[in-house]
């Protein structure tokens, strides 16, 4: 692994290029109790945060991998002209089938990954990992003091190779298994290793 103390990017990296992200959204929630997608943050459900952080950054398109049963009428962003919805038939093999799912859809230059359940990544950061990730060619994670979270950014090029991956495996073992040495980048955003799995991570 990688660290790099980030230097501010070429603010023209982004420009022509395509960028898309993978939001997986099609765990059970156990642990919250359900309903984790909805659950109120100063007004506003959790999984409309999320999106918003993703589109706010100008990634097109976002698609949100959901099982069956997801109830997400009440979550304005969904109906996002850039916003795509795809099903997972079968969650219970892991994230990483889930986020397969999401690539099939996402052809890009680069890919970014935000599991739904991180509703207070700052835009920025989002921007700073594609850029990175596009002027590298390698595979972005962010760190907040000493800690590796997400959005993670995947060069367009693994697309065809994650795929090919089992669902059953996670995303960390897929990239081993195609070689693939990741980027740290220290970022002052506690949001990308604040994820929400109870009740009282919303505090």
């Amino acid at each position: 692994m990688v660290p790099l103390a980030f230097a501010p990017a070429n603010p023209r990296t982004l420009e022509l290029r395509s960028i898309a992200a993978v939001v997986p959204a099609a765990g059970r929630s156990s642990r919250f109790g359900g309903m984790k997608l909805l659950a109120d943050i100063a007004g506003e459900p959790l999984l409309n945060r999320t999106l918003g952080s993703l589109l706010e950054s100008g990634v097109d398109p976002v698609v949100v991998v959901i099982s069956q049963a997801a109830p997400l009428d009440g979550v304005p962003l969904v109906s996002h002209a850039n916003v795509r919805t795809v099903v997972n038939r079968d969650p219970s093999r892991g994230m990483f089938s889930s986020i397969q799912c999401g690539i099939s859809l996402a052809k890009a230059d680069a890919i970014v990954v935000l599991p739904a359940d991180m509703p207070f990544v700052q835009p920025t950061t989002v921007s700073l990992v594609v850029r990175t990730c596009l002027e590298t060619g390698r595979v972005v994670v962010p760190v907040f003091n000493g800690r590796r979270g997400h959005p993670i950014s995947l060069p367009g090029g693994l697309r065809d190779g994650l795929l090919m991956m089992p669902p059953d495996r996670s995303l960390k073992d897929a990239l081993v298994a195609l070689g693939e040495e990741l980027l740290l980048v220290d970022v002052d955003d506690e949001g990308v290793v604040r994820d929400v799995d109870r009740p009282e991570d919303l505090q």
